[in-house]
């Protein structure tokens, strides 16, 4: 199995099934909807659902966990966009926008929303493969620099905890600082928890005594 055989996709396109007998548009956008899915097909992809960018997105992708979503979307792309950042907010997924509307005024408000590669007129079989693929690396780096950024901040604020607590053991038991942090990493070898974990517990017993 392929690297991209083992992706899971989830396309989100506009339910064109009521207006595609009366309405030329609507039948070149369900062509042009056919055409993508082909493609992504052709390219060995693993293609589990065709969703609508509605209010129960977000319920369909928690019980599908594909591993990147592909939006096919034309004038309407600000409201599927919408719909599928909001349902992926709490699962962080890569997003591949397809379009041929030209008008990109959005597209720095839809990179900045999470989208991972907005995609004009891209619909050539030979180009579907290399946009996922930059797109899933595109992701993983941003999903690298996020988790980085949320250990630094958790860091930053257990020392900030650390040493509120030395300060309290330092003005409870008129210990020096070394002296404090010592009892403190003592404690926590002995529970076998985390020195900001020991920290938090003292100071959380400190605010209940008075």
């Amino acid at each position: 199995m392929t690297p991209s055989q083992s992706l899971r996709l989830v396309v989100i396109a506009p339910d064109l099934v009521e207006s595609v007998e009366a309405n030329a548009h609507a039948r070149a956008l369900a062509e042009r909807s056919r055409q993508l899915r082909i493609g992504l097909l052709e390219n060995g992809y693993n293609l589990v659902a065709v969703l609508p960018a509605d209010t129960f997105l977000q319920e369909r992708l928690a019980q599908l966990q594909p591993d990147m979503i592909i939006v096919d979307a034309e004038s309407e792309a600000r409201d599927s966009l919408e719909h599928v950042v909001m349902a992926t907010r709490d699962a962080r997924r890569p997003i591949v926008l397809f379009t041929n509307d030209n008008d990109t005024s959005h597209v720095k408000d839809a990179v900045a929303a999470g989208v991972s590669a907005y995609i004009v007129a891209g619909l050539s079989p030979d180009r579907i493969r290399p946009i996922l693929d930059v797109a899933m690396a595109r992701f993983e780096h941003e999903q690298g620099l996020r988790q980085a950024l949320a250990h630094a901040r958790t860091e930053l604020q257990e020392r900030k905890i650390i040493d509120r607590a030395k300060g309290l053991l330092m003005q409870r038991q008129g210990l020096s600082e070394q002296a404090a942090y010592e009892k403190l990493r003592k404690a926590a070898m002995d529970k076998g928890l985390r020195l900001g974990e020991v920290a938090q517990r003292m100071l959380d017993v400190a605010d209940l005594l008075g």
